[in-house]
């Protein structure tokens, strides 16, 4: 198991212990789950933000 998968099976796992049932806890677990993918996602090296972070300054 790599970091991408991990991190979005702790992203649903945590939406689901936060908020269980409804449509609310839908949304919610959808987006932590998008969030723990883009994080797994970095931690593997496929997902690159270093042009959001060492932008030249003019």
């Amino acid at each position: 198991m790599n970091a991408t998968i991990a991190g979005l099976l702790t992203g649903l796992v945590l939406g689901l212990a936060a908020a269980f049932g409804g449509f609310g806890a839908f949304l919610l677990v959808a987006v932590l789950g998008a969030l723990g993918l883009l994080v797994g996602r970095v931690l593997d090296g496929k997902l690159d933000l270093s042009h959001f972070t060492d932008r030249e300054r003019r």
